[in-house]
């Protein structure tokens, strides 16, 4: 538990770039043999683009890292429970596990159906969940 919270605060780091940005505040760091090997943070605005997902960007900074399309011996973590876009693309990556903080309750993928991801992918939810859905909060209050 001591690692995931580590890696979650590098998750954080990147989704505070976010928020510094004026993007929706979810960061996501990719994993492998303790090492980060993929970073990222929304930036769909920046990008104007609607799949510039956090975890979309990670993953195509660690698939490059790994040489190959597949990350089935890494971990993702991310700020926020992935959508269902970004946990069909988890699938197609085979990820080994996903690490996320706060559950999105109105987009996440388990609300939408858990069986997006790959077979063997492992989950855990709830890391360092309470600053993870803070930031989320304090965001959007700050847009109200």
């Amino acid at each position: 538990m001591e690692q995931d919270e580590r890696f979650m605060n590098e998750a954080l780091r990147e989704a505070r770039e976010a928020a510094d940005a004026g993007e929706i505040p979810i960061g996501a760091v990719v994993v492998w043999k303790g090492r980060i090997i993929g970073r990222g943070h929304n930036q769909t605005e920046r990008l104007r683009d609607t799949t510039a997902h956090a975890e979309m960007i990670a993953i195509t900074a660690a698939t490059e890292a790994m040489g190959g399309k597949y990350l089935t011996d890494c971990t993702l973590y991310v700020t926020v429970e992935p959508c269902p876009m970004c946990a069909g693309a988890l699938a197609w990556s085979q990820i080994g596990r996903i690490v996320y903080g706060a559950p999105d309750q109105r987009r996440g993928f388990s609300l939408f159906s858990p069986s997006l991801l790959h077979p063997r992918t492992a989950v855990t939810g709830g890391v360092l969940m309470e600053p993870c859905a803070a930031l989320m909060l304090d965001f959007f209050r700050a847009k109200r």
